[in-house]
């Protein structure tokens, strides 16, 4: 293929609300491509990060709707219809960056596109049930109506992509047995060198951070450590915030929303990170290992291909309190390397997926996500 100069290129991300995983990503992608178009349902620019916002930006029908930059994911449904109308005439190289519709996309003939998958929607496939349970009635019954029109939708929509890319092994298998494609691993770009540039301090609390959402389970962490006489600092925000604020003993705390400098101090100043839920891949893991923070980790999910077993972290095999406090028990007799930990987050820098994606774009082979 053509230089980045010679071919036009076209950026794709489902929604730009606000700045999580999937949308760092993105901006990781609008660096390596500052000459390319973003499309996307709806975009708010005050929360976006100007690395995103310097790009051309076009938006579908959908940012015209009530509410639409706040709540866009209410208009699923209509998104399938509306992307539709996107004119990608003249581009030679698609990026979609997508756990939602969007790579649905018609493209023009002799056009390449790579789909950059956080995981195949979780809301009407292996998550169904869990997305259920937490909905008003009117989600509900809007979930029932559109779950099988959304299933046939999201894969026939992968047959418009030439390549996936994975952001984990965990969800290469997810696109292999709903797909039945193929796809290379690259994993998401951690800002290792911003998180490993902390002041090292006295470690006295443990950590759980990241957003507070049921699925992510941080009540299983409020509850076992309200049991114990251990420091228990929560950072995040989040529909569970209230639930956990009345489940909480004592001995725990919360900083709410904070930014990614007091998360830093809190990545140095923590004993070890609680991470709980099962995950597509999990920056926060990666982002307390730069710091030199070992994790505890419930052995599911991306996790178990960010932390090292007994050199970098615990994992613990039930999604109990009782088998947390066990590892709990155990990291207590544990003895961790600051420099191991930082030399295992760097396999998970910027500058990593940035070569590992221009291999995969520009006709390279395999991406190395190893």
């Amino acid at each position: 293929m053509g230089t980045d100069r010679e071919r036009r290129v076209a950026l794709l991300h489902y929604w730009l609300l606000t700045m999580r995983g999937g949308e760092r990503v993105f901006a990781e992608l609008c660096r390596m491509f500052p000459g390319a178009d973003v499309y996307t349902h709806a975009c708010n620019r005050d929360r976006i990060v100007p690395e995103i916002t310097e790009h051309p930006i076009y938006e579908s029908l959908i940012a015209r709707l009530p509410g639409a930059r706040k709540m866009c994911q209410c208009y699923l449904p209509l998104m399938p219809s509306a992307q539709r109308r996107w004119d990608f005439s003249g581009y030679s190289l698609i990026v979609s960056s997508e756990s939602g519709p969007v790579k649905g996309i018609r493209k023009p003939a002799g056009c390449r596109h790579i789909c950059y998958c956080h995981t195949p929607m979780r809301y009407v496939w292996d998550m169904y049930e869990e997305y259920f349970r937490r909905a008003s009635l009117p989600g509900r019954v809007a979930m029932r109506l559109f779950r099988g029109p959304m299933r046939r939708y999201d894969l026939k929509s992968a047959e418009c992509v030439d390549q996936f890319v994975a952001n984990s092994h965990f969800v290469a298998e997810r696109i292999r047995r709903i797909y039945g494609r193929e796809s290379q691993v690259v994993y998401p770009p951690v800002d290792t060198d911003f998180f490993g540039g902390g002041q090292e301090r006295e470690r006295n609390f443990f950590l759980l951070a990241g957003q507070l959402t049921g699925y992510k389970r941080p009540d299983l962490v409020v509850r076992a450590f309200s049991r114990l006489n251990e420091r228990l600092v929560v950072a995040g925000a989040g529909e569970e915030l209230p639930r956990l604020r009345a489940l909480a003993g004592p001995n725990v705390e919360f900083v709410v929303s904070p930014d990614d400098e007091e998360l830093r101090d809190l990545y140095t100043g923590a004993r070890a990170l609680i991470f709980p839920g099962i995950e597509d891949f999990g920056i926060v893991p990666v982002e307390a290992q730069a710091a030199g923070c070992p994790v505890i980790a419930f052995r599911g999910g991306g996790a178990q291909e960010s932390v090292v077993e007994r050199r970098t972290g615990l994992f613990f095999d039930e999604p109990s309190p009782e088998s947390l406090l066990e590892a709990v028990e155990e990291f207590r007799s544990c003895r961790f390397s600051a420099e191991e930990l930082r030399e295992n987050a760097a396999r998970f820098s910027r500058e990593q997926f940035r070569e590992r994606m221009r291999r995969i774009i520009d006709g390279d082979g395999d991406g190395g996500g190893r």
